[in-house]
């Protein structure tokens, strides 16, 4: 799983044919501005924080697939492994549909929203005048943002009387997608989807608990014509650990 500090750029990399030579589907559980808005929430929430480092706007799951899986038509299969994740945790989703460069590695990248919205949005107007400091900071006068000339300093502002100064779109983060018993979980769902799947049953996928969870891999037969694309696939199943 990994943590996206660019959300909307990270989309626009796995969701463009410009950028993808093996695109074959796009599917999204939310319309595009939910992204741009999720991403100012978490960016405005990092900076009263505090926090040192890198501001988390999304997080991302990368579904290494059987290569049989071609065979299903690209959009139903999308959708499904989209809504899979949707249904059972309630958050925003987009995902994108892939092969690499050689064809012999299928998967998902699967990025979703930390946050959900809010059923009805909070919208705070003021109900005087708010002056803010350089740092954003609700000072009480007018006169603790003026300059030696009288003048606003740069990067103080004001909200006048009537207009909004706040307005809050979505719930807190929910701090189960850090934790390793969501991974856990995900990945047994994930895995028990595919073997749904699968008409063959030596072709099943399994999931180990040793010290870690990952994905059972293949292993690769000397001579194997197929070593390439087993390879491949070991390496996808690899990045679930």
């Amino acid at each position: 799983m990994t943590k996206l500090s660019n959300v909307k750029g990270r989309i626009t990399y796995i969701s463009s044919h410009a950028k993808q030579e093996n695109l074959y589907a796009v599917y999204e559980t939310t319309e595009r501005k939910f992204w741009r808005e999720l991403a100012k929430c978490n960016q405005d929430e990092f900076v009263k924080s505090g926090t040192e480092g890198k501001c988390i706007e999304a997080r991302e799951l990368i579904i290494a697939l059987p290569e049989s899986f071609t065979e299903f038509q690209p959009d139903r299969l999308l959708q499904l492994f989209t809504n899979h994740f949707k249904q059972n945790y309630g958050t925003g989703c987009i995902a994108a549909l892939h092969h690499n460069k050689r064809k012999n590695n299928y998967h998902i990248h699967l990025i979703f929203a930390e946050r959900k919205l809010l059923d009805e949005p909070i919208i705070k107007t003021a109900s005087r005048n708010m002056f803010y400091d350089e740092n954003g900071k609700h000072v009480r006068t007018k006169k603790e943002i003026l300059g030696e000339d009288g003048e606003i300093r740069e990067g103080c502002s004001i909200v006048k009387k009537g207009e909004v100064y706040e307005k809050k779109l979505f719930t807190a983060k929910d701090e189960r997608f850090k934790s390793n018993s969501f991974l856990d979980e995900v990945k047994h769902s994930y895995t028990d989807l595919i073997n749904i799947y699968v008409q063959d049953e030596s072709q099943k996928l399994q999931v180990f608990e040793r010290g870690s969870v990952y994905l059972a891999t293949k292993k690769i037969g000397k001579n194997n014509p197929k070593a390439q694309e087993i390879e491949a696939d070991n390496q996808k199943r690899q990045e679930w650990k």
